[in-house]
Formats: C-alpha cells, sequence, structure tokens
C-alpha cells in the first residue's frame, strides 16, 4: 500500500512526458498553497499565543492577572509586548522558550499559589519601547479622591504636585523622580517581591559610588556578591501598573469618585471596606455576605432603604464586581499578595529606600523628603472652594540641607520656622496652617523609620541649636542699624548673606547694606521712598517686613541711615 500511495505521489509530482500543462502546473500549486496556508497558519498562531485572549484564558491560573490587566492602563497593549519585549523574530523566540518552563509546570502541577513572576524582561527591553524616562515631564497634578468612615462619607481630596521630572543626568537636567533611572542605582534584596532593601548604591557623576545600609538589618555589604545587585529601572517602582490588585480603601475611594457608589448612602464607605476585607472562603460565599450588607440598611436606616433600594443593590453589585477583580480565592491572591510600589502607605513603595534609616558612612541618610517627589500634600474638604497648593521655589536653610531633616524636625521646631511657614496649631491636623497638615500629621507611615532604635543616637547628635529669635532694642532716640535694624535682617540674611549672597546683597552687615546688590543701591539715607529696600518690602516678596517693622525701617533711613 505505502508503495502505491508513493508511486502516486511520484506521478502527481512528476507527471510522465506529454502530460496536459495543467497537469504540470499542478503540483507547484499545490505546494504554494500549502506553504501559504503553512506560513498563514504559523504567524496566526504565533499572534495568538501573544495574545491576550491565550494569555488570559487558556491557562487556569491565570484568571488574577487577566482581570486586573482588563482594567489596566495596558488593556490595549498585548501581553508579549511586556513579558517578551519588541525584538526581531529570531531573539523573541528564543525568549519565548522560557515559557517551556511554565508549560511544565502547568501539565505537572508543580506550581504553588499565589503565583509570582519569577522572570522579567528588563525594563528598556520592554516599557522603555514605549515610554521614553528621558523626555522631561516637568511637574503635574494629582489629585487624590478620600472619603472618610463616618456617617456622612465626608469627601476630601488631597492635592499633589508630582515631580516626575525626567531628563539626561550627564547634561544636567536629570531631576525628579525619573532620576532613578536616568542615573545609575543597584539596590540588594534578599525578598523575591522585593519588599525589603538593606543596600543601596548610587553610582555618582564622578564616577565614586556611594552605599548605603539599612542600620537596623545588620548586612555587611561587603558580604553582598555583585551578581545579586539589581539596577532601578521603571518596574522597581511601577511594578502593579498592569495588574493590581487595589485594598478595599482605595477601591471603594475610586468606585465613590467615579459615582458608581452613591455616597449619599449612609456610612457606605465605612461598610464597603468591612465586607470586602472579610476573609471569605469562596467566591460564592463572599457574593452572598457583601450582598447581605442590605440587611444592615434594612434594619438601621429603614426609610432610606425604603426610599433608595435601587442606590444600594447597585453598589452592592459594584462591591461584588470590586471582590471578584482584586480577591482570587482558590489562586490565593489579593492586595497583600502582590504589593504596589508606587506610594507609600499599604505596602514599603518608596520607604523601601527612603525611611530615614538606610545611611552611609558619613551618617546621612537617603533623604526621607517630601519635597523630593511631590508637594507637601494639601488637602481640601467640600467647604474648601478654593485649594492653595504651596510649592517650595526659595532657597532653604541649612537644617533643612541635612538628609535626615523629616526625621530632625519634629525636635527642632522654633520661631525661625514662621520666617517661611505659617504655623497655627504645627504639628496638629486642623489643615490651618502649613504645619497642621492632616495628610502628613494625621497619616501612620508604618513603613518609615522614624522610631527605629539605631536612630535615636544617630539623631540626637545631629539635632540643630535652637536659634533665639532677635529682639530689636527699644528706639530710644534715633533709630541705628546695630540696635534696631540687623535684629529685623535676620531671616533675610538667609539669602543675602556675605557667603553666597543672593543678587550680590549682603543684608548680615551695614557695610554689606549701604554697599547695595547688582540693582544698585538698597538704602538711600533720607530718601526712603526712593530706596530700593523700601520699594522690594512694600510689594509683595520671598519674606516681607511686618507694616511695623517695614515703619521702623523707613523711620531709620529718614534719619539718615545710622549705623549706630
Amino acid at each position: 500500500m505505502f508503495k502505491r500511495i508513493w508511486a502516486g505521489l511520484r506521478r502527481f509530482f512528476f507527471p510522465p512526458a506529454g502530460s496536459p500543462r495543467w497537469l504540470i502546473i499542478l503540483p507547484y500549486l499545490v505546494i504554494a498553497i500549502v506553504f501559504i496556508a503553512l506560513v498563514s497558519g504559523g504567524i496566526y498562531g504565533w499572534n495568538y499565543t501573544n495574545s491576550p485572549a491565550f494569555c488570559g484564558y487558556a491557562c487556569h491560573t491565570m484568571p488574577p492577572q487577566n482581570a486586573t490587566y482588563l482594567n489596566s492602563p495596558h488593556a490595549n497593549v498585548y501581553c508579549s509586548e511586556c513579558h517578551i519585549g519588541r525584538s526581531v523574530l529570531g531573539t523573541q523566540l528564543a525568549r519565548k522558550t522560557e515559557d517551556v518552563y511554565e508549560l511544565y509546570s502547568m501539565v505537572f502541577h508543580t506550581y504553588t499559589f499565589p503565583l509570582q513572576a519569577s522572570r522579567t524582561r528588563p525594563a528598556r527591553q520592554t516599557c522603555e519601547q514605549c515610554h521614553q524616562p528621558a523626555a522631561f515631564e516637568g511637574e503635574k497634578l494629582l489629585t487624590i479622591s478620600h472619603y472618610t468612615p463616618d456617617q456622612n462619607n465626608t469627601p476630601l481630596n488631597i492635592y499633589l504636585v508630582m515631580k516626575t521630572g525626567g531628563g539626561v543626568t550627564t547634561d544636567g537636567t536629570g531631576m525628579g523622580i525619573h532620576w532613578h533611572v536616568m542615573s545609575k542605582v543597584e539596590y540588594y534584596s534578599p525578598d523575591p517581591l522585593n519588599q525589603k532593601i538593606p543596600f543601596v548604591r548610587v553610582h555618582n557623576a564622578d564616577g565614586t559610588v556611594t552605599d548605603y545600609v539599612d542600620t537596623e538589618s545588620g548586612i555587611d555589604p561587603a558580604k553582598i556578591p555583585a551578581n545579586q545587585l539589581k539596577t532601578v529601572d521603571c518596574v522597581t517602582c511601577h511594578n502593579r501598573v498592569t495588574h493590581d490588585f487595589a485594598a478595599p480603601a482605595d477601591s471603594v475611594d475610586s468606585a465613590m469618585a467615579s459615582g458608581l457608589i452613591s455616597p449619599t448612602i449612609p456610612e457606605i464607605r465605612k461598610k464597603a471596606v468591612e465586607v470586602l476585607s472579610v476573609a471569605y472562603g469562596s467566591e460564592p460565599i463572599a457574593m452572598s455576605g457583601i450582598a447581605g450588607l442590605e440587611n444592615y440598611y434594612t434594619q438601621y436606616y429603614t426609610d432610606f432603604h425604603a426610599k433608595n433600594i435601587k442606590l444600594i443593590k447597585s453598589a452592592i453589585t459594584e462591591l461584588q464586581t470590586i471582590y471578584s477583580q482584586t480577591v482570587f480565592v482558590d489562586q490565593k491572591v489579593d492586595w497583600t499578595t502582590h504589593p504596589n510600589n508606587l506610594g507609600h502607605i499599604e505596602s514599603p513603595g518608596c520607604f523601601r529606600c527612603h525611611d530615614g534609616k538606610h545611611m552611609d558612612a558619613k551618617q546621612e541618610a537617603i533623604p526621607l523628603e517630601c519635597n523630593l517627589c511631590h508637594s507637601i500634600p494639601v488637602v481640601a474638604t467640600s467647604q474648601d472652594f478654593v485649594a492653595n497648593i504651596e510649592i517650595s521655589r526659595g532657597p532653604e536653610p541649612d537644617s533643612h540641607l541635612n538628609p535626615n531633616w523629616i526625621s530632625l524636625h519634629h525636635n527642632a521646631f522654633d520661631a525661625t520656622c514662621s520666617n517661611c511657614h505659617t504655623v497655627k496649631d504645627a504639628g496638629g491636623t486642623s489643615n490651618t496652617s502649613f504645619c497642621s497638615n492632616s495628610a502628613c500629621h494625621g497619616t501612620v507611615f508604618t513603613f518609615a523609620g522614624f522610631d527605629a532604635p539605631s536612630l535615636r543616637s544617630i539623631l540626637q547628635a545631629q539635632l540643630p541649636k535652637p536659634t533665639p529669635a532677635p529682639t530689636p532694642a527699644p528706639v530710644l532716640g534715633q533709630p541705628t542699624f546695630d540696635a534696631n535694624i540687623q535684629p529685623l535682617l535676620v531671616p533675610c540674611t538667609a539669602c543675602h548673606n556675605s557667603t553666597a549672597p543672593n543678587a550680590n546683597l549682603d543684608l548680615s552687615s551695614f557695610a554689606g547694606i549701604m554697599k547695595g546688590g547688582k540693582d544698585g543701591v538698597v538704602v538711600v539715607p533720607g530718601d526712603a521712598a526712593g530706596s530700593l529696600l523700601v520699594k522690594i518690602q512694600s510689594a509683595s516678596h520671598f519674606l516681607n517686613l511686618s507694616p511695623d517693622e517695614l515703619t521702623l525701617v523707613k523711620r531709620w533711613i529718614e534719619a539718615g541711615a545710622l549705623e549706630k
């Protein structure tokens, strides 16, 4: 039989002499059709195995990642764009062979839940094929909507100006958050999820390196193998940009802000977070437990329930959707198993390195400094029709330049703070001044190193000595510079001093003030109205004298601007 088949194929592909032309052409036509079919099928199969449909639905272990992917900013991006990266076909085929291990694990059930990505492509082969960290992004306003867990679900917004930055460090433009990827920064983490980082190495522009060690870790940098150092890239912080399992509070706040859950439902923020936080035994049990929230309103808010049953049922439906997209009982996945490194509230995030207790050889920390990445948060409620966001732009006093400043400042508060900041209810949460910020003092920063025992002795030695506010002498007769004016100008000398005078103006001495600066003479004896000092202080300036103080300056100039 095999011989007959073989003979038939030979006759088909090699017709005898004198056969019709169509019989001669037919074999080549068949070969062409088969070739086209194989190529087309191969291309289709290749694309399908890279598609979200294959990645998300072909494997029973993928529901958690697929659910979050479909609701992510990358929902229109093929999985292979991030997990394989763009390259020539041969390189992509070689990378795809790594998936054989996953296939083996699925067939023989050698995996364990929760699944974690153990092999990822470098960000330069994936993220940076679309995104350019070197592109300067400037600053961006971020609005975070919250609702307090009270009966009225009181809304409040937190406004931050994010210093995204960008640029190239070698050109002098590298700054902001993206400095971390435009500069070379390495770290060591014994934790597979990189949630604990006891060692950081920064490569400086001059070729030197600065090593930072967590004072609580007890780790010896000399014993860290060089091949275990990882380089900071996009995914070091943006690790859950596509597969984010948001915490219940964040999910509920987002749903309420977008109107999917009505804030008019009494206590809905508090009760919603409660029902989402329960450890249910299965998804059907969870759906039933969340649906039971209606009983609470039937019992405690009978009248409201009778009039707003659709609102309540709609909220319950949305809560069930949130649960189905963030908690997967069978795969043992929820917001705690896949922490998000953006931020520093629900997980260590930025505080993995910027916790104030990663010290170098000079006992200077990786700065725990809010202003590095964003402005000081501004909290606004529904009663605040205007939210004023303070952007610090001026020079800072020496105390603020200490890398350990944030850990020190609550013990270094004195009268000089009021030179630049409003200080009413300092350390409180009333939001009545710069120093009574509820987003700062009203939040528990679990992962910051404020209370690290190893820091106490280090910080104690670095506390700045209190600077007593200078008091002008009583004016007896004509005012003089030494007795009456110099004490008033002490705050101004933070910028206008003899060491590095801003605008070449030194206000720390009589000779300096009389010399003037780059704009010319600032004090014209006998002519207060014509003196530049008075003109500048009469308008809006970085630091303004009080009306009484300015009156005294005018009186001093009119009297001849005496030194003593």
